[in-house]
């Protein structure tokens, strides 16, 4: 028989237990909010009436509204106030000790039938739960930051945590208008877990100059479709915050992945601890804004002028699939002379429909007008002999991702193309220096990485290896710009920016999976509830492709020989199996067709 729960107490009111208090009054429960003392109480009551606050001016409550849910919730300092709650959550900072000291403290107050739950991110359930003398009424309730806003809940059973005592709160969470997943009491539990190895490798990237800050955000926002990029969003979580999650989850796991990027404990010492202290990765314009300012590691900006680039003006397209002829639109449509090569007169002809098509949609959707329809497809000529390409000044390679293949067409091209031609690859795993020690000039050669669909991502990574000349660089990201793309700059190295950083994810995603941890609708539910990502990672390794990201993990594993990285058995079995995602209707997930 479930309990009837009515009457909550929060212990802890900062940002994250003054939501949650505010989630539980919106909700009509009677809601105690205790913190250590007075000042503490008066920031937490400032938290509930600012975003209340916020919330009437975007119209989401009215006045009368705000005023009832203040009116739920009593603050106050004194523990025997909470002895009648039903529920009683903990939401303090992320210390074991602090922790086992509230709910020891807890234990004795809250009548026998209560339960009590932990908004722990990353610690211990279970070590927090044996501090009482009912560990089968305690459990993880997990909210994610904004709790007014994120619809998601990680409910956390122990080993112990009584089966009615998940069962009653998982009803709390949904009469709180929230999506709950129910989890064992593993470090990171499911959304952290795949999180922070994530945001833990962009902070190495950056760390080792990789990539620029700012080229790290772009790529994965614009690359992925995520919400922020990850050093941005460490900046929000607070980079003391993520140090600990961190250091809990490796200390728990003993996964290298887990293990805090040295950056972090050296911004983290020297209080750069991101949004609420005003620096972190970023700088801001005062602590708690999230407006950032410029400071010495922004971008300098580059008059054009004064940039020594090459002129492009005739480009060629190597190449008859959806990449290029997404490639071939683009430049056509950005005003380029293109001649594209295809290996036949009807692949020939074939490209030129699929671009007229696409053309044609647009005009349909008001993208584009009919006169610049025309232009474009003006610009835009096709062949089946390479010998053609001899005058352009820009050539593009989209052909299969087959480093034989590319390397061939390569050696054809530097024969082929005038002094200064700039050569291209479309590669989105391949060593470019591969392709650029096959001709007589790898000066010459740059990694132009578009993402598909071309016509619509603006995303390109621009990748240089240690041969390319600093003005090949900036001629391609000069022709980025002309094609109202956002280039971002990285060297030569496995998976570049995006796939460097999306892959290994997916792939720890799998791992969670064959490890029975939780199921596949569950995982992708926490990563876009709780994350916000576009996409669960088996939607997105459905849509991929389990062969083509099995690929693309082997390559990162096979450069970086880091044993996290290496692919999931399960992902191995299933392309084994033939089971390759949606092209062939069976995945991780059947399809109709």
């Amino acid at each position: 028989m479930s309990r009837e729960i009515t009457k909550v107490g929060v212990v802890g009111l900062g940002t994250m237990g003054a939501g949650i208090a505010e989630v539980f009054a919106r909700s009509g429960y009677d809601v105690i909010g205790l913190d250590a003392n007075d000042a503490a109480i008066e920031r937490g009551r400032g938290h509930v009436e600012g975003s209340t606050g916020r919330a009437v001016k975007r119209g989401k409550l009215s006045e009368d509204e705000r005023a009832a849910i203040i009116g739920r919730i009593r603050f106050t300092s004194d523990y025997s106030d909470l002895a009648d709650r039903d529920l009683v959550v903990e939401a303090v900072p992320e210390s074991l000790e602090l922790k086992r000291e509230i709910f020891e403290q807890l234990d004795k107050v809250v009548g026998p039938d209560a339960i009590l739950a932990s908004n722990t991110s990353s610690l211990s359930v279970t070590e927090i739960a044996v501090a009482t003398a009912r560990p089968a009424q305690v459990l993880g309730m997990h909210f994610f930051n904004p709790a007014p806003v994120q619809a998601f809940v990680e409910i956390v059973r122990t080993v112990v945590t009584a089966p009615d005592v998940v069962d009653d709160v998982q009803l709390v969470a949904k009469r709180l208008g929230k999506q709950p997943v129910v989890v064992g009491d593993k470090a990171g539990f499911i959304a952290n877990a795949l999180l922070f190895g994530y945001l833990n490798h962009a902070a190495s990237m950056f760390e080792t100059k990789y990539a620029t800050r700012e080229d790290i955000d772009a790529a994965m926002k614009l690359g992925c479709g995520l919400p922020m990029g990850p050093l941005a969003l460490l900046d929000l979580i607070g980079l003391d915050t993520a140090y600990e999650i961190l250091d809990t989850m490796y200390k728990q796991g003993r996964d290298r992945l887990h293990a805090p990027s040295p950056v972090l404990k050296q911004m983290v010492t020297a209080g750069l601890r991101g949004r609420k202290t005003g620096r972190g990765f970023y700088t801001y314009e005062a602590p708690n804004s999230p407006v950032v300012v410029a400071d010495s590691l922004t971008p300098a900006l580059i008059d054009d002028a004064s940039v020594v680039t090459r002129p492009v003006h005739r480009v060629g397209v190597v190449g008859s699939g959806t990449m290029a002829t997404g490639i071939i639109e683009v430049f056509a449509k950005a005003g380029f002379d293109v001649l594209y090569v295809a290996r036949s007169d009807d692949k020939v002809a074939k490209v030129r429909s699929a671009l007229e098509r696409s053309l044609d949609k647009a005009v349909v959707r008001g993208k584009l007008s009919e006169v610049d329809r025309a232009a474009a497809l003006a610009c835009v000529a096709g062949t089946t002999q390479l010998d053609d390409m001899s005058d352009r000044d820009l050539v593009v390679e989209a052909v299969v991702e087959d480093l034989a293949v590319k390397t061939v067409l390569f050696e054809a091209l530097d024969e082929i193309c005038a002094t200064g031609t700039i050569l291209a690859t479309t590669t989105s795993s391949l060593p470019v220096v591969d392709l650029a020690a096959a001709t007589k000039f790898p000066q010459d050669v740059v990694g132009l990485h578009f993402f598909n669909p071309a016509q619509v991502m603006k995303l390109v990574e621009v990748v240089s290896t240690v041969a390319t000349a600093d003005d090949v660089v900036a001629t391609a990201v000069a022709v980025c710009h002309r094609l109202g793309k956002h280039p971002v700059t990285c060297n030569d190295r496995a998976g570049f920016i995006v796939n460097a950083l999306l892959f290994p994810y997916l792939n720890d995603a799998v791992r969670m999976l064959e490890a029975n941890y939780a199921s596949a609708d569950d995982i992708d539910t926490a990563m876009k509830m709780g994350c916000g990502y576009p996409m669960g990672p088996f939607e997105l390794l459905d849509v991929v492709g389990l062969d083509v990201s099995l690929a693309i993990q082997r390559t990162l594993y096979l450069e970086f020989r880091e044993p996290g990285f290496a692919p999931a058995p399960r992902l191995e079995h299933l392309v084994t199996a033939g089971y390759v995602g949606r092209k062939a209707g069976r995945g991780f997930r059947s399809y109709d067709a």
